[in-house]
């Protein structure tokens, strides 16, 4: 019986070494294929929305970076002009091309009706590190490869430590209070004014922060984060193996709740992590533990976190993103005094930018030279 039940099992792991070797092997034909035909390439690309950043220069960057590709032979870029694209408004302009850089990666864009519709397409590229749940095995079936582009890891790392300082040291009210001189107005006793704390300060040398999703933009936050001589714990959907994680303790979910100071939220939005940060595991957080999330709002059960901050469980919360965006400005969450809240703005360094192009290009070609990287299916 033993021997039998080592044969099916030997016979399912050759089945599936079988089954990955030939989707390599198709991948690689597809890209030999690409290599001896002139490629058509579509590139959504919306207005940069930064001050510092015209659409111009972005433009001229897809052009650059597409044009140094030889097997491109023709290319189109089109002025994404609304926010976000429906599947009408990305099917209606993709037309017999090869591959399509820029489309938000979500089951409602990425369904068996795009590939009907363009059969052609086999390459699709996200702008972003972020992406919503789709169907993968449709997707390998029909040789199809998505990619991401990892552009952001350092800057949107830095703008979660940047929410984290304000609420640990909230400069900017320190500052107004010294500017405007009400020290010296109010008091007979300008010196002792003069140093009033306003609000309280935070240290956080020997602190734990907690990391959800050890991904890029998680790894860079953990070397932060340890640059401030915090203990540094993660979670992962898979451990990390490598010397850049040294240093870095690999725990379970219940022990990021229970042990971490300050929870960063670095992990994509799926069907596991929607609400994760529930009325469940506020409970069994510290009191007082600080929240901050750059990834994906819809992680946080924003009903649950309202109550944890009024509580006081949760100290204050740093976001940069929410459920819905734009959100509604009356919403609890918005008004509560307990957070710090930007409009998903993280990732939008003129620099940051810029360089989403480049390696957007350079993951394609990757890809046209048999050695897809940033695949995300």
């Amino acid at each position: 019986m033993q021997n039998k039940n080592r044969r099916i099992n030997l016979s399912a792991y050759w089945k599936s070494i079988l089954k990955s070797e030939h989707k390599k092997t198709e991948v690689q034909q597809e890209a030999r294929r690409m290599k001896e035909e002139n490629y058509e390439v579509v590139v959504f690309q919306g207005d940069p929305g930064t001050i510092d950043l015209t659409y111009e220069e972005i433009e001229a960057e897809w052009n650059k970076m597409l044009q140094s590709v030889p097997q491109i032979g023709k290319f189109r870029i089109i002025h994404q002009e609304k926010k976000r694209y429906t599947f009408e408004d990305y099917s209606s302009q993709i037309g017999n091309a090869d591959a399509a850089l820029g489309i938000w990666v979500h089951k409602g864009v990425i369904n068996e009706k795009l590939f009907e519709a363009h059969p052609n397409l086999k390459y699709i590229a996200t702008l972003g590190h972020g992406f919503e749940d789709f169907d993968v095995e449709m997707t390998r079936r029909r040789g199809v490869t998505i990619t991401n582009t990892i552009y952001g890891d350092v800057t949107i790392a830095q703008y979660a430590m940047a929410l984290l300082m304000n609420i640990c040291h909230n400069v900017t009210v320190q500052s107004d209070y010294t500017k405007t001189g009400y020290w010296k107005e109010k008091e007979t006793n300008p010196q002792a004014s003069y140093n009033q704390l306003f609000v309280p300060q935070i240290e956080l040398y020997q602190k734990t922060m907690g990391i959800i999703g050890l991904g890029a933009i998680g790894l860079w936050t953990a070397r932060m984060a340890k640059g401030f001589g915090m203990k540094v714990i993660a979670n992962s959907r898979h451990k990390k193996t490598g010397p850049q994680y040294d240093g870095i303790e690999q725990v379970s979910m219940e022990e990021i709740f229970e042990r971490s100071d300050v929870i960063s939220i670095h992990c994509p939005h799926t069907k596991e992590t929607e609400n994760l940060l529930n009325r469940e595991a506020f409970a069994k957080m510290k009191d007082g533990v600080i929240i901050i999330n750059t990834a994906r709002g819809i992680i946080i059960d924003e009903e649950a976190l309202l109550e944890a901050l009024e509580s006081r469980k949760v100290y204050m919360a740093g976001l940069d993103v929410v459920a819905n965006e734009p959100p509604q400005y009356q919403i609890p969450l918005m008004q509560s005094p307990y957070t710090f809240i930007t409009s998903h703005i993280a990732w939008q360094p003129k620099a940051a930018r810029l360089r989403a192009v480049d390696l957007a290009v350079k993951n394609f070609r990757s890809y046209l030279e048999g050695m897809p990287t940033s695949v995300i299916n």
